[in-house]
């Protein structure tokens, strides 16, 4: 009878252990799921707004391309007159077009440079909260009121 009692007991406290394992188990997978959505959602956030700066440069790209083709056009019918003078604004035209282009380029770049750095500290503050939460599972459990696990 006090055999039956010793396996009984034992299988008991053998069970308990084994739901504070998986409780343990489930907290962490709970935390790690909740930042991978935080994550998510961030990176997300930022996407949106990333492609909000971009799609508006994009529209300013092309507003300038299309005053650019008319002027051209009217300059063409004033071509055969003074060939020279045409020559010169086209010159001059393309420098101020390859200027615009690299300053379109360059506020792309810093606009992702932006949202890199917006990404960039949540993603720290994550990795601080994970490494101060990656205590040994038996402090987190008899922190919980859980007795200690044997090694």
């Amino acid at each position: 009878m006090t055999t039956t009692m010793q396996g009984s007991e034992m299988f008991a406290q053998m069970t308990g252990r084994a739901v504070e394992a998986f409780s343990v188990l489930a907290d962490a997978n709970q935390k790690i799921m909740r930042d991978l959505v935080d994550l998510s959602a961030s990176t997300a956030k930022e996407g949106v707004r990333l492609y909000a700066e971009l799609s508006a440069s994009a529209v300013e790209a092309l507003k300038d391309t299309q005053s650019y083709i008319l002027s051209r056009q009217s300059q063409l019918q004033d071509a055969p007159r003074d060939p020279f003078a045409a020559y010169q604004k086209s010159v001059l035209d393309s420098v101020e077009g390859t200027q615009k282009a690299f300053k379109i380029f360059e506020s792309n770049a810093q606009a992702m440079t932006r949202s890199a750095e917006r990404l960039q500290p949540s993603r720290a503050r994550r990795f601080i909260s994970r490494a101060s939460s990656r205590a040994d599972p038996r402090a987190r459990a008899t922190a919980r009121g859980a007795r200690p696990l044997r090694s």
